[in-house]
């Protein structure tokens, strides 16, 4: 009885987070509180035990989603070509730096009082991307001389110039030209960027 309690509240804590993550990247950081517990399917007091304040709502939200992109590199990698994983996990970057965007107001407040966090989240993120390329690298089919740290760079970029342009299907036409700069001409002929689309 007890372990299935506990399943019920990890599954509604996962449902706030995923319902929180889609808010923010729609409305930003001042979404609805009781739209968002709505939407989970849980009351507004279940909320606020979980998250007494909406800074907490937001760190939440951050980390769970750095988590999220930062561990699906490795399934990415186990079940796709590698073009295909990159060009996949790019285009999971870009909806990631948009739920990031709609916490923007609230979140250089959280990251200073919340030590290391930065640097984990930038960690966590730099060796998704590292196992990306190593596993192109070994098949032959993505550059070797390029660096997670230049890809996370190129990918700021591009969500940050297509966040401006308030044009998503410019970050999707943006994130194929960074994946076919990084593809071998072994790996040309692959069409994982493209395919992704």
């Amino acid at each position: 009885m007890g372990s299935s309690l506990r399943a019920d509240a990890q599954a509604n804590h996962d449902r706030l987070l995923e319902v929180a993550a889609r808010a923010f990247a729609r409305e930003g950081a001042d979404a609805s509180l009781k739209a968002i517990a709505s939407e989970a399917g849980v009351g507004i007091g279940t909320l606020y035990r979980r998250f007494p304040a909406r800074e907490d709502l937001i760190e939440a939200t951050y980390r769970a989603e750095t988590t999220r992109l930062a561990d699906s590199a490795r399934t990415l990698v186990a079940t796709r070509p590698p073009v295909e994983a990159l060009a996949a996990w790019m285009a999971d970057f870009v909806a990631y730096m948009r739920t990031k965007r709609g916490m923007a107001e609230a979140l250089p407040a959280i990251l200073a009082t919340r030590e290391g966090l930065r640097l984990r989240s930038r960690e966590a993120l730099g060796e998704a991307v590292a196992t990306l390329l190593r596993h192109g690298a070994a098949a032959g089919v993505l550059r070797s001389d390029v660096t997670a740290r230049e890809v996370l760079m190129a990918l700021g970029g591009i969500t940050m110039i297509s966040g401006h342009e308030e044009d998503p299907a410019l970050a999707a036409r943006l994130v194929g030209l960074l994946v076919d700069g990084l593809v071998t001409a072994r790996g040309a002929g692959t069409g994982g960027a493209r395919g992704s689309e």
